[in-house]
């Protein structure tokens, strides 16, 4: 059998950090992961546009990866505003979220266009974290499975794997609420998602990492980072402290088989 994934924990800035305050974070963060000694755990920082390069940069003799926050599924051309993924990783990037749910919502973003968007990830040999997850109507209605089931269906790009997809799972109505789910509700979720990786992708879909984002905090990590099928973390609010952000990292628990993804 395929062995158990690395954990992957990922910060979303989401819109927030100017240059002093934000450079002064990472080399924090890029101090405490040196520190980190030998566990074998991917961190990733999801900057705002502006900032990416800069960090990247920065980061490039360091083994903590960085990632954008979306990405154009354009290649190029006259597309006013938009940022492709070649140019992200042109920038430095190793990967990129897409079909964060204020996306979905703040600008209608579908399934297909997530779809679209991963596959110009892959083409261009980063990393998609494609984001999945109910609305709290949704979630009361009974139909949270429903729901996870037909975004991941219609997001996942021809070519996912386990070495470039992370499927997260982030419940609508906990992101930046302060509400979790429970422990048993998310292990309900990520298994439902492991059991539909596993029959597209056969034992590849137990490698294929599954993270779970939606009011993370150094308070809460440790119980849902043991949850069965649960591979990680993304964080949104609580990255922008490294007080808050690193406690997250180190709860991070690693399999005894975990193997790396580049």
């Amino acid at each position: 059998m395929t062995n158990a994934p690395l954990p992957l924990i990922a910060g979303n800035w989401k819109m927030n950090g100017l240059h002093n305050e934000s450079m002064a974070l990472v080399h924090e963060l890029a101090e405490l992961h040196m520190g980190l000694g030998p566990k074998p755990v991917d961190v990733v920082l999801c900057p705002p546009f502006t900032l990416l390069g800069e960090i990247a940069a920065y980061l490039s003799a360091t083994k903590l990866l960085v990632g954008a926050q979306d990405c154009s599924p354009l290649e190029n051309g006259a597309h006013t505003g938009d940022i492709s993924a070649a140019m992200l990783r042109n920038t430095g990037c190793a990967c990129s979220i897409v079909g964060h749910s204020e996306r979905r919502r703040d600008h209608g973003e579908s399934n297909g266009l997530v779809k679209a968007k991963a596959t110009s990830l892959l083409a261009n040999k980063l990393t998609a974290i494609i984001c999945i997850g109910e609305t709290e109507e949704e979630r009361d209605g009974g139909k949270t499975l429903d729901v996870v089931t037909e975004q991941l269906a219609g997001s996942l790009p021809a070519g996912a794997a386990s070495s470039n997809v992370v499927i997260a799972y982030e419940p609508v109505w906990a992101i930046g609420t302060g509400r979790t789910p429970t422990s048993d509700e998310i292990a309900e979720v990520h298994g439902r998602i492991r059991e539909l990786l596993y029959e597209q992708f056969d034992y590849d879909g137990y490698a294929m990492r599954i993270v779970y984002g939606g009011s993370v905090t150094p308070e809460n990590a440790g119980e849902i980072l043991r949850v069965k099928n649960v591979n990680g973390a993304l964080v949104g609010g609580a990255s922008l402290k490294a007080e808050t952000f690193w406690p997250i990292v180190t709860a991070a628990p690693i399999p005894a088989s975990a193997v790396a993804h580049p």
